[in-house]
């Protein structure tokens, strides 16, 4: 490590009226500092501001501050009830110590490409909600580890739309827990979104699937759209083939999940 100043404020005023790198659960950017990869002058610890934490339904939404951890979120029974693909979600990230640590505004405003809440913020079409505007998930995620939000700029919230149905399938990279693809489906009053992660450089929506669904909500509909892999991600884990192979299948496993809990 290195020699950085450190403050712990108790409100957003307070947090804001300082200067440095947010801190939230700590699961990127702690790892990142001890590899020197990140090597900021001053940390602001976000974990005293109660204000931040929390969970509540009403009118439709879910709001889910950006300093619930995800053992909160998955542990949740308005969330169970509202919207259990994103209970199941957040229960499935990392190991139970980064869910006991990990927050939800720190898994946005970091946006790892194979991170799991963003397919789920953009998978329910949700609002992230900040100190100064409200943020659509279509137009937050930018590219990889880029974000819409400005420097300074503080995430206060997640607002998620409740779906009529909705279904997360992940196919883990065993070591990190990662998604190597991570499909999240969601049926909604304007229709379906298909949000995929792992497979590119950033969170995506996919159209030709949503497209395909819209017209026949069906694990064959799905099937029969020819993935292009040209941009997606091919490492040492999986090529770009098999990532393409797995958002076909993990696609059809979520709407067929979908029908099956409304047939239950």
């Amino acid at each position: 490590m290195y020699a950085f100043t450190y403050t712990h404020p108790a409100s957003v005023a307070e947090a804001l009226a300082g200067e440095g790198q947010f801190l939230a659960g700590g699961q990127s950017l702690l790892p990142s500092m001890k590899l020197r990869l990140a090597q900021p002058g001053a940390i602001v610890d976000l974990n005293g501001i109660v204000e931040l934490a929390g969970i509540r339904v009403a009118g439709g939404q879910v709001e889910i501050g950006a300093m619930t951890r995800h053992a909160d979120v998955a542990a949740s029974r308005e969330v169970q009830a509202a919207i259990p693909a994103l209970a199941q979600l957040a229960g499935g990230i990392g190991d139970r110590q980064v869910r006991a640590r990990g927050t939800l505004g720190g898994s946005l405003a970091n946006n790892d490409p194979a991170a799991c809440y963003p397919s789920a913020v953009l998978g329910l079409g949700a609002t992230v909600v900040t100190d100064r505007r409200e943020i659509a998930a279509d137009d937050f995620f930018q590219g990889m580890y880029t974000t819409a939000l400005d420097g300074g700029e503080l995430i206060r919230c997640v607002r998620f739309p409740v779906p009529q149905a909705a279904a997360y399938l992940k196919f883990k990279q065993p070591a990190s827990r990662f998604a190597l693809v991570g499909v999240f489906v969601a049926r909604t009053a304007q229709g379906v979104r298909v949000a995929v992660t792992g497979a590119g450089l950033s969170v995506f929506r996919h159209a030709e699937l949503e497209d395909a669904l819209n017209r026949s909500f069906t694990p064959d509909s799905a099937a029969g759209v020819k993935i292009d892999d040209s941009e997606l991600n091919s490492d040492l884990h999986a090529s770009a083939r098999y990532r393409a192979q797995l958002i076909s299948v993990q696609t059809q496993r979520a709407v067929a999940q979908i029908l099956s809990a409304k047939t239950a």
